[in-house]
C-alpha cells in the first residue's frame, strides 16, 4: 500500500498575538520557521492554502501569503504554481543555522545592529535563481570564454536605463566599468589616480572608513575634510589643495544629511573649475522614505564625477556586483586596471542582474524593502522615545541606519550585553554616536536590542 504524503491540516497551534511587539505576519513566519527548524514540519509536508490558514487564525489571507513568500525565499519552503506550497527538502536533513557574530570581546551578539546590512532573510532569491536558471541555459558560448573586462554589454545597458531613470545619472555603457562591488569599484580607481600622479585625496570626517583603508592600500594619503548638517564644507575642500574627492552626497555616512544644493553647486563649481574628481558613492540613495532621493551627482556633470554604486544595499552585498560610471578620460585606465586586477566579473551572475533589472524584478524588490525599513525605522524611532528619552537621533527618513547622539558610552557594557553596534569616531566629547543599523533586525529584535543597549547605557568614568 502506498504510503501517503504528510499533509498539515489548519490546526497547526500557532499562537499569534494581535498586540505583540512584531507585526502578525512576522509573528507567523517565526513559528512556521520555529517548526520547520524543530522538525514538527517534516520536508515535504503540504500546508495549508493561505485561505484555510487565515481563516483558522482570524487574520487576512495577505498576512498569511507574505510570510508563506518570506519563508519561500529564505528556503524554508517551496511553492510554484498551481502547487501546494511545501517544507523545502533539504539535503542530508540539514538545515543551516544562522551564524553567531561575536564582538571582540568574544560576547554573543544578541543584537547586531550593523548599520551597512540590508534585509538578508528578504533577499528575492526565486527571482534571482530564476534569472540565474536563464543566464545559463540562455547565454551564448562566447560567454563562458574570455570577456572584456568591462563587462556584459547586456548588464552595461540595463544599468544605462536603470540608473538613468532610478538616479538621473548619465551612464554610457562604453564608459561603465562592471565591478565586484563598490569596495573594488574604488580600488581600482584609486590605483588608477596613483599611476596618473595623485598622491591624496581628500574623505569626509566623520565618514566611512573603508574609504580611508582603500585609499591608503593604493598609496594614497586620505586628507579629512570636515562636514556639518550641510554636509561637505566645501571651502575646507578647496583649503586641502586636493585633486580628489570621495563623497556620500545623497546620504552621508554616518551622520546621514544630505548635501545641500548650495554645496552641490559649490562642489561641481570646484571640480569644473580646479579642474579635478568627484568620486560619488551612492550606496543606498533609493532607500529614501518620505521623499525621492536627490538626482545623482553624476548626472550633472559626467565628466566630473566617477559614480560607484552596487547591489549590497539594493539585494545583497554577498553578490560582489557593483559598477563604476567613469568619465571618459579615466574609462580606459580603469578598464586596464579592472583587467589586471581579476579579467572580468563573473558572467552568469552579470547576465541574471541585467534580467532582473529588465523584468521590473529588482524594482519590485525596492519597493517592498522601502515598505518593510520605513517601518523598522519607525520601530527603531519608537523604542529610542520610549527607552532611552535622551538620546538625540539625526539624519533623514533614509537607508538602512540611524545615526544617534547619547551621552558617553561604556562599549564594554555593551559588549557584554550582547549589543552589537558602530561607534563613530569623532563623535563631541563626552558624547558617543551610534550608527544604528535597522534593516536586518525584526520590530521585536529592535525593540529587545534598545532595551539592552538602555540597561547597559551608564555613563563611562569621569563623564
Amino acid at each position: 500500500m502506498q504510503e501517503k504524503e504528510p499533509v498539515v491540516g489548519p490546526g497547526l497551534l500557532l499562537a499569534l498575538q494581535r498586540r505583540g511587539a512584531a507585526t502578525l505576519h512576522e509573528q507567523l513566519e517565526q513559528a512556521l520557521r520555529d517548526q520547520v527548524r524543530g522538525d514538527r514540519l517534516a520536508p515535504g509536508t503540504r500546508l495549508p492554502s493561505s485561505r484555510a490558514l487565515a481563516a483558522e487564525l482570524g487574520i487576512s489571507r495577505g498576512v498569511v501569503l507574505e510570510a508563506y513568500a518570506q519563508l519561500t525565499a529564505e528556503g524554508y519552503l517551496t511553492a510554484s504554481q498551481g502547487a501546494s506550497t511545501r517544507v523545502a527538502l533539504l539535503a542530508g536533513g540539514e538545515r543551516e543555522r544562522p551564524p553567531v557574530a561575536a564582538t571582540s570581546l568574544g560576547a554573543r551578539l544578541a543584537h547586531d545592529f550593523d548599520p551597512t546590512l540590508p534585509d538578508l532573510a528578504s533577499f528575492p532569491r526565486a527571482d534571482w535563481v530564476r534569472a540565474l536558471r536563464n543566464a545559463a541555459r540562455d547565454a551564448p558560448l562566447r560567454a563562458f570564454g574570455h570577456r572584456d573586462p568591462r563587462g556584459e554589454p547586456a548588464l552595461r545597458n540595463a544599468l544605462m536605463a536603470y540608473l538613468g531613470r532610478a538616479r538621473g545619472a548619465a551612464p554610457e555603457p562604453e564608459h561603465t566599468i562592471v565591478c565586484a562591488g563598490f569596495t573594488q569599484g574604488f580600488a581600482i580607481l584609486c590605483r588608477t589616480l596613483r599611476a596618473r600622479g595623485i598622491d591624496r585625496i581628500a574623505v569626509e570626517a566623520p565618514g566611512y572608513g573603508p574609504h580611508r583603508l582603500i585609499a591608503e592600500a593604493a598609496g594614497l594619503e586620505p586628507i579629512d575634510v570636515a562636514g556639518d548638517e550641510y554636509g561637505l564644507v566645501v571651502d575646507e575642500l578647496v583649503e586641502s589643495g586636493c585633486e580628489v574627492v570621495v563623497v556620500t552626497p545623497a546620504h552621508q555616512f554616518p551622520t546621514g544629511v544630505v548635501l545641500s544644493s548650495e554645496r552641490r553647486a559649490a562642489l561641481l563649481e570646484w571640480a569644473e573649475d580646479e579642474d579635478t574628481l568627484i568620486v560619488e558613492d551612492d550606496y543606498d540613495s533609493e532607500l529614501r522614505y518620505d521623499r525621492d532621493a536627490v538626482g545623482a551627482l553624476q548626472g550633472l556633470a559626467p565628466e566630473r564625477v566617477a559614480h560607484i554604486g552596487s547591489v549590497s544595499k539594493r539585494l545583497a552585498p554577498g553578490l560582489r556586483l557593483g559598477w563604476v560610471l567613469a568619465p571618459s578620460w579615466l574609462s580606459g585606465a580603469l578598464t586596464y586596471e579592472k583587467a589586471v586586477a581579476d579579467g572580468g566579473t563573473q558572467v552568469l551572475e552579470q547576465l541574471a542582474l541585467a534580467e532582473m533589472i529588465e523584468r521590473g524584478d529588482l524594482d519590485r524588490h525596492l519597493r517592498r524593502m522601502r515598505l518593510r525599513y520605513r517601518t523598522r525605522r519607525a520601530a527603531l524611532l519608537d523604542a529610542l522615545a520610549d527607552r532611552l528619552p535622551f538620546a538625540r537621533p539625526g539624519g533623514i527618513a533614509a537607508g538602512v541606519f540611524v545615526p544617534v547622539m547619547l551621552p558617553a558610552l561604556d562599549e564594554l557594557a555593551l559588549a557584554a550585553a550582547g549589543v552589537g553596534v558602530q561607534v563613530v569616531e569623532g563623535a563631541d566629547a563626552g558624547s558617543t554616536m551610534l550608527a544604528l543599523g535597522f534593516a536586518n533586525l525584526s520590530e521585536r529584535a529592535i525593540a529587545d536590542g534598545i532595551a539592552a543597549i538602555a540597561a547597559a547605557a551608564t555613563p563611562a568614568p569621569g563623564a
